[in-house]
Order: structure tokens, then C-alpha cells, then sequence
């Protein structure tokens, strides 16, 4: 289990709430062959050097995701419309009600997800199957059945068994998320009870509107639904294999069941099937800590030789620095993390997806670390009924036996934007995106630590640990005694030495929430910022305007939410406080941005930018860039870009990754595609002190 905070008598932190609080600090598939059309999203940071070559220029998405909708009649367009309406007068009117009833509040998002679901498919064309009208009208008569219940005081898919969709309001962009509980018909004789829960993460599904999910949640059970257990079916914000937002979705639906539901964090399972398959690879190895069991069927488990880049000419390798992200989602470079928990892994004998599990346990096998690998004989790609009980005896087994606080944590990453496992948190890395490791076992009176690429260390064994509050050896020194006031231990001059880093240490200094790259920005709270002035340059404010857009609409598209936008003079110190600030246009359009550029790494005039010991025409060339918020480095601000993966992505889920580092500089000149936001003449990443590196 994972504890950020200080532990809970007699174990550490919930779950829940460790990683919900994490994502607030942070600024932290199913995949198949290209020609079937899979999928994978985000990215990660590193030391190293720029690399002065252009990035390819990238041939157009052949199609679009989602797809156009189809055409409906104007009569039904017009009477969605009217019961669209009247569903959101309701929740408005009910919303304003609720106010002074929290916990009647808190049910709100549980009406607000059918409203959605009706909504965005009128307004956005994405009707995919006539069949989808009489839906919608289905899921606005439900919202209003539940908007009058909530009403009354009386929600009765509160107290409900069997199949519950529900929603929450998401931290990161303030959109309603929906997501599918399966309750089971024993709940209800001990509702307090704490149960298993098992998370389900779907499919690749191009067409997976919120429409279509919701109607699956109230119709299918899923390929699993162990006795006695709840089951959470993630909808992940639509097809990104469960990456960045989609990645976050797991805890912020997490931290909403819990309030409804009760639930034993000691018995947490991870399961997806296809892209869901490579999603429950990526939870399990960059989350192994806490997950009593997990259970992949299918995916991907990296991005090279799935893609088979660099084998022929027609799949060349793509620059270094988004070789380097890679390592943000691949899971065979975290693979060690295994090593506390259960994991079966489930093929079709046939299945060309069958190379997750193969490479998965090819790595594994060098680390020394088990996987269980059962093989549906003559089976292509699907889940094979005659397999489900050995997967399930397996899994099962895993969880009854799973070590809720082990004593000793193996952990191993290649970024600060996944720090911790257990008790164990690495605080800073002497080389970001080279591979850090942390062995770290209770023995006695005394915490013993070895490891591989670490400058600062926090340790939160839990209170009732006979190694608490006494000596602490790193790597074969002894420290002072270690307390659970002071947790940290930081490298100084090649010497460990405990103590908490101080705040004026940790301004600019790469570590847990504060670590780029670019795309790390979105995965919590931030806010679009819109220039109101003129900008330098005609070009580059034609370009910031058009990248702003693509921004926006990319956001709705692909993680299905409206990204937040404020113009430059609206900002507020709450919004510093709270939210990375994405920044568009120069310092002549965005006030914001002229108030910081003294102390941003980066000159900028009419005429000339200035960064790396480089000088660019600024007349057609522009920075994108994540830094500290000078204002507040506890956040980031973001220049000229959204995600930096864009449509060409899309059209595999391995390939949704991060494509541009912490900076890059971009020449206007080369229109935007389907991979660059323009000609990409350097890129790279800031330093472990979020310095240039010449």
C-alpha cells in the first residue's frame, strides 16, 4: 500500500486518498496491430541532451476518433433538444437546492452523467447506430427519474444491487465522469462489510461515447464478477488505454465509490482485457505496491517492438527525446514492482496480442520476478469461457494471500511522476528517466536501504513497524534515528543525511508533482490561459490562436471533458493557488505570461528567442515549454501547448505518448499535422534543477 502523508494507526493511508492527494499535488488497451487499429496515450522527462535534429514530418490520420455520427431525424434532434433542457433546468434548479445538504449534493454528478451522455451526442453528432436516438431518450427519462428522487431525499440506486452506473465530478477539468458498479445481491446483508473490489478496464472502442457506455453499465456485467466482490468498470476517458486523465480516473472513481460503497484497500484488483489488457499492464507495474492482484488479458505492455518501429523503412524510429517518453507507459521497465503482488496474465493461444504477456514475462524472468501466464489453446482474441475459472482460482488465491504492509518494498521507476510504492517514496533522482531503485527492508530496530539513482528519500513505514522511530542505514551508512516527523532523507555532496527538505530546497528542484514533461500538466487541475492583447507577431499570433483551438477541441475529443479557459486578466490568486496555468500567446497578447518571462530560461522580443545558448527568428518561430509557476512552483505554467500527442496517435493506443519533452522549439513556417504542431527544430528536457542544459 502507498502512504504520502503521515500513516493511520496500525497501517498507512487509504488508498483512496493517497493517490487522489497525489494527483492534486501533481502540476502524475487494448493495443493491436496498427492495421486493426489499437492505441496508447502520454509521456514522461528526462536528463538528457537535446537533440538539434527536426522530428519527421507525419503523414495525415487516415480517419478521424471519434468518428462522424450519423444522421438523425430533425424530429428527434428536436425533442432530445426539449428533454436535454429540461433535464439540465432540473439539475441547475437542484444543484442551487442541494447547497446547504452535502451528502445530497455529493449524488448530483449520479443524475448529471445521463445528461451528459444525451447531450454531447446531440451537440457533437456522435449518434454511431440509429439505435442510439431511443437511448438517449432512455437516459433522459432516467436522469429525470433520478433528478426527482434526489429531490424527494429518496435515491434509491444508492441502496441498489446488481448494475449501477454512476459519476463524479473530476478534479482535473471539473467534468462529469461516468462510471459502472456492479453490486452484489449480498451487499445489502452487511453493507458494512468491507469488499473486494475488483477494477474492470475496457476495450478499445472507437464509438464508446458516454451514451454507450452508460447503456453497457446498465445491461452487461462484464467477464468477471467474482461471488461476493464489487466490480468497477472504468469508462477511463474513452479510448486511451486508461493514460493520463484516463489514468487519473481510476482514483478520482475510486474515491467516489468509497463513499458510497464499503471497501477492503487490502483487496484491490487491476483487470482489463485487449486495450483494457495493456492499461491493467501499465496500473500494475507503475502502481505494483497496492494491488493485491492484477490480472492482464491481452494489450501491450511497451511501444517499440509492439509497433515493430525501426524494423523497416516505412516504421522508422522517432526522435530520442520521445524514445525517452516512451518510458512513461512502458511497463517493462517497471516490470520489478511485480514482485509484491499476484499477476496472471491471461492470452489466446492464437491472439497476436499474446506478445504482451511474452515480453512482459521475458523481462520479468530477468528481474526474477513471476508472472502466472494462462493460454486459451486455439483461441484468437477473445476471453475464453473454459479459462475464466483457472484465471479466477489464480487471482483469487493472489488475493487471500497478499501482504497488505510488507517489510520489505522493492521499488523501481524512471520518473518522479510515479515516486512511491508502499511506504517507500523517492523524493528526487540524481538523472530522471534513467532507472531509479529502492530496496528498503524493516529488520528489527532498524530500516535498512539500498539504492540506484536517488538524491532524496522519504520513508513512512507504518507506526505499528518495529523499524519506526529508530536507526536508518542508506546504502551502508548509518543516519541518525529516523521519526515520523522526519521522514526524509536527502544525498548532499555524495553523503546521505536525514532530514526533511526544506521548502526554499524544493522551489526548483525536479520531484514528485513538479517533474514535467509538457503532458504531466494535465493530469490535474489547470486552466487555459487566452491572450487579450496584440501579439508580437502576426504569425505567431495566427499560430497560438490556431493551436489554442486544436487544444481545446483535442481535450473534448479525446478525454472528454471542456478544458477550462479564463483570459489573461481574469486569473485570480485562487487560480494560482490551485491550477497549472497553460499559457497561450507572447508576452505582448498575455499579460500573464510578460509578468513571468524575467524569470522564465527563456528571451523573447518582436525580433529574437533566446534559450539554450540558441537565438531563433521570432517571427516565425515559438517555444512550448513547462516550468515551475514562478508565481507558485508548486504548479506548473505550460506555454503554446496542449497534450503533445495529437491525431496520428489516436489510431494506436501504444502510440499514445508523449511527443514533445519539458521544451521545444517550433518553426511556424511547416504547418501544423497530424503529429507536430509544426517544424520541431530542437527539443528537450531541463535538468534535475529545472536548468538549461547547454
Amino acid at each position: 500500500m502507498v502512504s504520502i502523508s503521515p500513516p493511520r494507526p496500525g497501517g498507512v493511508m487509504p488508498l483512496a486518498e493517497s493517490f487522489v492527494t497525489l494527483y492534486r499535488r501533481m502540476a502524475g488497451s487494448f493495443a493491436i496491430p496498427a492495421l486493426l487499429l489499437a492505441g496508447s496515450l502520454w509521456m514522461g522527462a528526462a536528463a538528457f541532451a537535446a537533440d538539434a535534429t527536426p522530428a519527421p514530418k507525419a503523414t495525415p490520420a487516415p480517419h478521424t476518433v471519434p468518428p462522424a455520427g450519423v444522421a438523425i431525424a430533425d424530429a428527434d434532434r428536436a425533442e432530445l433538444k426539449g428533454k436535454i433542457e429540461a433535464l439540465g433546468e432540473e439539475i441547475e434548479s437542484l444543484g442551487n437546492e442541494l447547497k446547504n445538504k452535502p451528502a445530497m449534493l455529493e449524488l448530483l454528478p449520479d443524475v448529471q452523467i445521463f445528461h451528459k451522455a444525451a447531450d454531447w451526442a446531440v451537440r457533437y453528432n456522435e449518434f454511431f447506430n440509429p439505435k442510439e436516438v431511443a437511448t438517449a431518450k432512455k437516459m433522459l427519462e432516467m436522469g429525470m427519474d433520478r433528478a426527482k428522487e434526489l429531490r424527494a431525499g429518496k435515491p434509491s440506486w444508492n441502496t441498489a444491487t446488481g448494475l449501477v452506473p454512476r459519476g463524479y465530478l473530476s478534479k482535473i477539468d471539473g467534468s462529469v465522469q461516468p462510471y459502472g458498479m456492479v453490486i452484489p445481491d449480498d451487499w445489502k446483508a452487511d453493507e458494512t462489510a468491507a469488499r473486494r473490489l475488483d477494477f474492470w478496464c475496457h476495450g478499445r472502442g472507437e464509438t464508446l461515447s458516454e451514451l454507450s457506455f452508460i447503456s453497457g453499465r446498465l445491461t452487461q456485467k462484464g467477464e468477471y464478477t467474482p461471488p461476493g466482490a464489487l466490480v468497477l468498470h472504468l469508462y477511463g476517458r474513452y479510448c486511451c488505454a486508461n493514460k493520463f486523465a484516463g489514468e487519473v480516473d481510476l482514483f478520482e472513481a475510486l474515491e467516489n465509490a468509497k463513499k458510497h460503497y464499503k471497501i477492503d484497500q487490502n483487496k484491490l484488483v487491476i483487470r482489463g482485457f485487449s486495450m483494457g489488457g495493456g492499461s491493467t499492464w501499465q496500473f500494475g507495474s507503475h502502481f505494483g505496491g497496492y494491488w493485491a492482484a492484477v490480472q492482464p488479458g491481452a494489450g501491450f505492455g511497451e511501444t517499440k517492438e509492439f509497433m515493430k518501429l525501426g524494423t523497416t523503412p516505412d516504421k522508422p524510429l522517432p526522435p530520442a527525446w520521445e524514445q525517452t517518453l516512451w518510458q512513461w507507459y512502458d511497463s517493462v521497465g517497471t516490470v520489478a514492482n511485480l514482485s509484491n503482488t499476484t499477476t496472471v496474465a491471461y492470452s489466446g493461444e492464437k491472439d497476436g496480442q499474446k506478445q504482451a504477456a511474452d515480453i512482459m514475462i521475458r523481462y520479468a524472468e530477468q528481474e526474477g520476478v513471476r508472472i502466472e501466464h494462462v493460454i486459451a489453446p486455439n483461441t484468437m482474441h477473445k476471453v475464453l469461457a473454459e479459462s475464466k475459472p483457472e484465471v479466477d482460482a489464480l487471482v483469487t488465491a493472489g488475493v487471500e494471500k497478499h501482504e497488505a504492509v510488507p517489510k520489505k518494498v522493492w521499488f523501481v521507476t524512471r520518473t518522479l511522476v510515479y515516486p512511491r510504492m508502499d511506504w517507500v517514496e523517492i523524493a528526487g533522482m540524481e538523472k530522471e528517466w534513467e532507472r531509479a531503485e529502492v530496496v528498503a527492508e524493516i529488520s528489527g530496530n532498524e530500516i535498512i536501504v539500498e539504492t540506484k539513482n536517488v538524491s532524496a528519500l522519504s520513508l513512512r513505514p507504518p507506526k505499528n513497524a518495529a523499524g519506526v522511530g529508530q536507526k536508518l542505514t542508506i546504502d551502508g551508512q548509518k543516519l541518525v534515528i529516523l521519526t515520523p516527523e522526519s521522514p526524509m532523507a536527502r544525498k548532499v555532496d555524495g553523503k546521505w543525511k536525514a532530514e526533511p527538505l526544506s521548502k526554499s530546497h524544493r522551489v526548483f528542484v525536479k520531484e514528485p508533482g513538479i517533474c514535467g514533461p509538457i503532458d504531466h500538466a494535465f493530469m490535474s487541475s489547470f486552466i487555459f490561459v487566452h491572450p487579450t492583447g496584440k501579439p508580437l507577431n502576426d504569425k505567431v499570433g495566427e499560430w497560438t490562436k490556431a493551436e489554442f483551438e486544436h487544444a481545446t477541441g483535442f481535450w473534448r475529443k479525446v478525454f472528454r471533458g471542456e478544458a477550462p479557459v479564463k483570459e489573461d486578466s481574469a486569473i485570480t490568486p485562487q487560480d494560482i493557488a490551485k491550477s497549472n496555468l497553460i499559457l497561450w500567446g507572447d508576452p505582448s497578447s498575455n499579460t500573464l505570461l510578460a509578468k513571468i518571462l524575467p524569470r522564465l530560461p527563456i528571451q523573447w522580443t518582436r525580433d529574437k528567442l533566446v534559450f539554450a545558448g540558441k537565438t531563433y527568428d521570432a517571427r516565425h518561430v515559438a517555444p512550448v515549454m513547462i516550468f515551475p509557476n514562478p508565481l507558485n512552483p508548486e504548479h506548473y505554467v505550460v506555454i503554446n501547448s496542449g497534450p503533445t500527442f495529437r491525431e496520428q496517435a489516436l489510431l494506436n493506443n501504444a502510440d499514445q505518448t508523449p511527443k514533445l519533452p519539458d521544451w521545444a522549439m517550433v518553426d511556424l513556417n511547416t504547418p501544423p499535422d497530424g503529429k507536430w504542431p509544426g517544424q520541431i527544430l530542437n527539443a528537450g528536457f531541463f535538468d534535475e534543477n529545472w536548468a538549461v542544459k547547454k
